[in-house]
């Protein structure tokens, strides 16, 4: 699962994303809650990575940062 988190001025939010073979899993709200939660269905495992990719891609582009777990 990828993380992303968006703080800045008044907003205080937070996107995760993961891949499960052909299914994408989205979490996302205000940090410090649990969030909503979206799962989306795809053909296979290559198109559900593509369209992970590209709401990674689209968060970046929107300012959040990626956190990295060590």
């Amino acid at each position: 699962m990828r993380r992303f988190e968006f703080v800045q001025g008044s907003s205080c939010k937070f996107y995760e994303v993961a891949v499960h073979g052909p299914s994408v899993t989205v979490n996302y709200g205000r940090i410090g809650t649990s969030g909503q939660s979206n799962a989306k269905s795809f053909p296979d495992s290559a198109a559900a990575q593509k369209h992970a990719d590209t709401l990674v891609r689209q968060k970046l582009a929107k300012g959040y940062v990626e956190l990295t777990t060590s």
